[in-house]
């Protein structure tokens, strides 16, 4: 028996076959419509109105509002450009077999001695800073150290940058008080976060402990937020952004976690 669920996130309905053989759950969200085997963010209680600015937190918030997981072993998430790497080898993709071959369908014994799983970091510190001169030149000019000291460049840093300068201070402030100051810490000081909204757990209690403590809280940001004044893609998905670095917080305060890399294909190549 399998000891690991994967649920894969599209926004084409002409991926379900591929899916299906990668041995995954196909999840199909967005405008399009998904007819048959499908699992969506549409039905009972959800929030699919807000697509557009949640992401694939959308369907997170459908799968737990709705109790709609009936697995209790190792659970996950990936994408339909973006799946977890079952090791570290390098190999390029050139077609569905070699992809097949290659992504994470069961957990390895020697991992179960963790309770989470993530990808691996993104050194925010590390990009190239002509993008961040490129998105907020004021910022570097009121502060030029940041062009030599590269501690600097924190994830507070790179989300004012990249989602609009004070909006991670302003949603931190009406975080709940067991974590305001722990996550506010955390994006002030590290320079690196686990990225895409990629994660598995050891069980639902987990999963559902993380829905918990999120969704609330991004609740509560709407208020401040909103949707109609948030233009382009940077803040558009404003609540997936402050979910991503509040992903890479949680597990690893909450949980035994260890990471692994996440391959990056699209599979509209092998349509």
């Amino acid at each position: 028996m399998k000891n690991l669920k994967i649920f894969c996130i599209t926004l084409n309905p002409l991926h379900k076959d591929l899916i299906n053989k990668l041995g995954y759950t196909p999840v199909g969200l967005g405008e399009n419509s998904f007819q048959g085997e499908w699992l969506n963010d549409k039905t009972k209680k959800n929030i699919a109105e807000k697509n557009r600015y949640y992401g694939e937190y959308t369907f997170h918030y459908w799968l737990w509002k709705n109790n709609a997981l009936d697995f209790n072993d190792w659970v996950g998430f990936c994408q339909y450009r973006k799946f977890w790497k079952k090791d570290f080898s390098t190999f390029n993709i050139e077609n569905f077999e070699i992809l097949n071959n290659s992504v994470l369908k069961e957990i390895p014994s020697d991992l179960n001695k963790y309770n989470s799983i993530i990808g691996e970091n993104l050194f925010v510190n590390q990009l190239r800073f002509s993008k961040f001169v490129k998105h907020n030149l004021k910022t570097i000019i009121r502060e030029p150290s940041l062009l030599f000291n590269k501690n600097k460049r924190t994830i507070k840093f790179h989300f004012d940058m990249m989602h609009g300068n004070g909006n991670l201070d302003k949603a931190i402030q009406i975080l709940n008080t067991k974590d305001r100051n722990d996550f506010n810490d955390f994006v002030n000081t590290e320079v690196s976060f686990n990225p895409h909204n990629m994660f598995i757990c050891k069980n639902k209690d987990i999963l559902y402990s993380y829905y918990e403590s999120l969704f609330p809280w991004l609740h509560e940001c709407e208020k401040i937020f909103g949707f109609k004044d948030l233009k382009g893609f940077g803040l558009q998905r404003i609540y997936g952004f402050l979910a991503e670095r509040y992903m890479s917080y949680w597990f690893k305060k909450y949980t035994r976690h260890v990471t692994l890399p996440i391959l990056f294909k699209d599979i509209s190549d092998f349509l």
